[in-house]
């Protein structure tokens, strides 16, 4: 018996050979990740519905007046016809996106954002708001 037979081998590993790295963890899909400088761009605001009815000229969109600080008054669009009658947001308090550039939805104009949550088991769409009464125009933090 030779004693080469008892050596390891001699020939170099090639890169198919190697264990495979642990590759890194794929990312997360659904919306891009931002970092707290984008997020502290964003200024949510409590607001009042102090008028809401059916955009005239959109099936899904709901025409709300608010109050911000100091009694601003603003008019946003909501796509909150299916889920609310108009009745039952008056007098609601809401979080807005206050800095949201204006943008005009079937020729009104949309001055914010609301916030809502979407249940996607039930389809349900809850509007987001505090749970206790505060002065419009408080900001979320």
């Amino acid at each position: 018996m030779s004693s080469d037979q008892n050596k390891p081998s001699e020939t170099p590993s090639t890169p198919a050979q190697q264990p495979a790295a642990p590759s890194p963890a794929a990312a997360p899909q659904g919306p891009a990740t931002i970092t707290f400088d984008d997020f502290a761009k964003i200024d949510l605001r409590v607001a009042t519905v102090l008028e809401c009815v059916p955009h005239p000229n959109a099936d899904k969109l709901l025409v709300l007046q608010i109050e911000l600080a100091g009694g601003e008054r603003r008019q946003i669009c909501a796509g909150l016809r299916a889920h609310y009658q108009p009745e039952q947001l008056v007098g609601k308090q809401i979080i807005v996106v206050a800095n949201l550039a204006p943008r005009t939805m079937r020729g009104q104009v949309s001055n914010g954002m609301l916030l809502a949550a979407s249940d996607p088991e039930t389809g349900k769409v809850i509007v987001v708001g505090p749970s206790d009464k505060v002065a419009p125009g408080s900001k979320v933090s």
